[in-house]
């Protein structure tokens, strides 16, 4: 088996013959402040930053040559915090997006590093549930043939979505539809063979000013290329905004969390459920209902933790409550409050005076807060 660029006949024999280039540069605006100092495929989910998720599945898939298409303002952060992939015995290189031009410039941008080679673009910030090794190897049965994956959603006017024909093959690519004529949103992970490239290399910017994928797909369907579709069956997170990292916290803590005790907890304290205490963390006279993470040198005192809560390491909380929020490393929680529903930069010291309203914030590096 194997696909032709205008002549020679390219082998595809396993998954690790498809290269992977993971978007992970961008802005982040919907995530600011925070994303101000941190690339938002770094901030933390259940414990871990969103990137790591994404390469334990591409490894665990089979693949073995990653390109990470990073920005200036963000790559070396990215580049310190994943370094050259061998903890995931993968081989990685990082390729600068001088410019935020819309995906598919960034797999224009990618081009070097993709080559002659099938590819799968994975968009940093996502994830989901299903086994990627069993969307690569779908792939791999036909690599000629674009596969797309996409999920059933109920509200398609807020996504690209793929309208279908009576057998369920593709027909038009359609942005965010005010009248939608399907509910098959797109979810961004992309199978394609080279000769994609193409048609990237021909597309004028969209009425936003970027190169989109949608329009790429759409220049496949138009020009006869085979693309089939597959349709997930388990979640899927896009992790584009403060309610959605708080849903993929949720989600990930609830599959995820396991009682996990090797920090130190005293007598007074109860821990319910599944409760993570990493190294060298010290829990006393508090409360924590899992599912929940404390991470590494943490201290925690007279506090109420959980349920759905993940804390970085080297936070102090005493005498707060905190509930159903992702806590970021380096925090101090001083005085009486209650935190419900928030997301918490690195560094940050929230005061609180006994107000009684409970705190829903999104909080950049630093801040300092007294409520």
């Amino acid at each position: 088996m194997g696909i032709t660029d205008g002549g020679a006949l390219l082998p595809i024999s396993a998954v690790k013959d498809v290269k992977a280039l993971v978007l992970a540069g961008g802005s982040g605006t919907r995530l600011r402040p925070l994303t101000h100092t941190i690339a938002k495929q770094l901030l933390p989910v259940a414990g871990r930053p969103i990137l790591h998720y994404v390469l334990e599945q591409l490894a665990t898939a089979g693949f073995r040559d990653v390109g990470i298409i990073v920005s200036p303002q963000t790559g070396e952060g990215i580049r310190t915090a994943l370094g050259d992939g061998s903890r995931w015995g993968l081989k990685v290189s990082y390729v600068l997006q001088d410019r935020p031009g819309g995906l598919a410039h960034a797999v224009q941008t990618g081009q070097t590093f993709l080559g002659n080679s099938p590819f799968l673009v994975f968009l940093g910030d996502n994830i989901f549930q299903d086994r990627l090794q069993m969307l690569a190897e779908e792939y791999v049965a036909r690599p000629e043939e674009a596969l797309i994956v996409v999920k059933k959603v109920s509200n398609p006017q807020a996504f690209g979505v793929v309208e279908v024909d009576g057998a369920g093959r593709p027909t038009r690519l359609v942005e965010k539809p005010k009248e939608p004529k399907s509910d098959l949103a797109i979810v961004g992970i992309y199978f394609f063979p080279p000769l994609v490239h193409g048609i990237i290399n021909t597309l004028k910017p969209s009425a936003r000013g970027e190169m989109e994928l949608t329009d790429t797909i759409q220049g496949l369907l138009d020009k006869g290329h085979p693309v089939r579709l597959h349709v997930l069956k388990g979640w899927w997170l896009d992790t584009g905004r403060k309610d959605d990292m708080l849903e993929a916290n949720r989600t990930l803590l609830k599959a995820n969390a396991r009682r996990n005790i090797q920090g130190s907890v005293d007598a007074a304290s109860q821990l319910k459920g599944e409760v993570e205490v990493g190294a060298n963390a010290v829990v006393q006279r508090s409360v924590i209902e899992g599912p929940a993470v404390i991470g590494e040198g943490c201290q925690i005192s007279g506090a109420r933790i959980g349920p759905f809560v993940s804390i970085g390491a080297g936070t102090r909380v005493e005498g707060f409550a905190v509930s159903d929020s992702i806590v970021m490393e380096h925090c101090m929680f001083t005085g009486k409050g209650e935190m419900a529903q928030s997301l918490v930069g690195r560094h940050c010291h929230i005061q609180g005076k006994g107000s009684g309203a409970a705190l829903r914030a999104l909080l950049g590096d630093h801040t300092q807060l007294e409520v």
